[in-house]
């Protein structure tokens, strides 16, 4: 079935590249009808629409950086994506091939919009299931309205809810993503990591497992970046914001910590509500202090203050195997060995891949002795959110995701 449908899929790619724009919406409606065994017509009718109208409004680099219209700053970012496609393919082993050698001004300042969501006592993402792809955490929506929209309806059935837009997403290597305007001017090592990210899904991609792969990349991203910087002649200390981003996340698994013992104390429902609350709430003290005397202490407040079960799901599903392919790395002693590695643990069944990962980490801990990174000690602040629990036993209260 996946062979046959991408195969389909490929065909009417092809077929677009060919095609005046409008017929777009014809295309986007049969892409739709192959896919509608698995979800609704008019989900993959917006999906194909939204990606199709991006492809089609690709305009290669070098077109871009030669025109007589192209401004100077767009022509150096441009430049710099060029030398960032080459150390990628070049030193990461990465498939880069025609992936980020086209750029796209968007309409909007996003292309994309996701929802996530996470019942209200669980910290378990709810996952939606693609064909190919397999199952993710997320939902997108290329029109921020129908993204609301979801948003409401999954608000209404009671669970926790996040809405956030996309600047930069992956195809996976179905198609050749291009450069957006909602990316290009981003600094200069945030815009290469997002780059070794993605293209990082392109070499390694596990059906069903987001967590999986969104640390994997992700940890790609963190190992090259040290060198790309290094090569780029950025050897000062990394900028404030990479240590910003570090103590963020460590705050945020603090308050999961503390969100997990009360999820699975039993106790009643308007208690665990209560805790829950108390815990947030801690959570959005502890940035405050923690920000102060940040140069730009609102960078993370609207992420901060919408932190629900969904958000604290996101940020699992993006950080919590890292340092267990960090270690990898170091075992593998080159980027090829470590993909490699990498696609035999995604071969094993996910509690064996689960009992791997988590030896991975452990061997991490040992090996990592020097302490880098903020200061600030989130499990001292968020302390104050431990209150003793009386637990009626211990079962889990998480609703079904499915």
């Amino acid at each position: 079935m996946y062979i046959s449908l991408r195969h389909n899929l490929r065909r009417l790619y092809h077929r677009l590249s060919r095609a005046a724009l409008c017929g777009v919406a014809g295309v986007a409606l049969l892409a739709a009808a192959l896919l509608s065994g698995c979800e609704t017509a008019s989900y993959y009718t917006q999906a194909a629409t939204g990606q199709l109208r991006i492809l089609a409004a690709r305009q290669p680099l070098e077109r871009v950086i030669d025109a007589d219209d192209t401004d100077v700053a767009l022509q150096e970012r441009l430049r710099l994506v060029q030398a960032i496609r080459g150390y990628a393919s070049g030193e990461l082993k990465l498939p880069v091939g025609d992936a980020y050698g086209a750029y796209v001004k968007l309409a909007s300042d996003y292309p994309l919009w996701n929802v996530l969501a996470a019942p209200e006592f669980s910290l378990e993402p709810k996952r939606w299931c693609y064909p190919v792809a397999g199952c993710a955490s997320y939902r997108g929506y290329f029109d921020r309205e129908d993204a609301v929209a979801k948003g409401r309806q999954l608000t209404e059935e009671g669970f926790d809810v996040y809405l956030g837009p996309v600047p930069a997403y992956s195809t996976l290597g179905w198609f050749d993503d291009p450069v957006l305007s909602s990316f290009v001017n981003w600094p200069e090592d945030r815009l290469a990591g997002l780059l070794f990210h993605e293209l990082a899904h392109r070499r390694v991609y596990i059906a069903n497992d987001t967590k999986f792969n969104e640390s994997f990349a992700t940890a790609v991203s963190r190992l090259a970046l040290p060198d790309w910087r290094r090569r780029q002649g950025m050897t000062g200390p990394a900028p404030d914001r990479t240590a910003q981003a570090q103590a963020v996340r460590q705050l945020m698994a603090s308050a999961r910590k503390r969100l997990e013992v009360i999820y699975d104390s039993g106790m009643e429902e308007h208690i665990m509500r209560a805790r829950k609350q108390e815990v947030l709430a801690r959570l959005r003290a502890c940035y405050r202090k923690m920000s102060a005397g940040w140069p730009n202490p609102t960078r993370y407040q609207a992420y901060i203050d919408k932190t629900n079960n969904a958000t604290l799901a996101l940020a699992s599903e993006y950080e919590s195997r890292v340092p267990a392919f960090e270690e990898l790395y170091r075992r593998s002693g080159s980027w090829e060995a470590f993909y490699e590695a990498t696609e035999r643990l995604g071969k094993l069944e996910k509690e064996e891949r689960n009992l791997e990962l988590n030896a991975l980490a452990a061997g991490n801990q040992l090996s990592s002795r020097k302490v880098t990174g903020p200061s600030f000690d989130s499990e001292t602040c968020m302390s104050a959110a431990n209150m003793p629990l009386a637990t009626a036993g211990s079962r889990s209260r998480a609703r079904s995701t499915k």
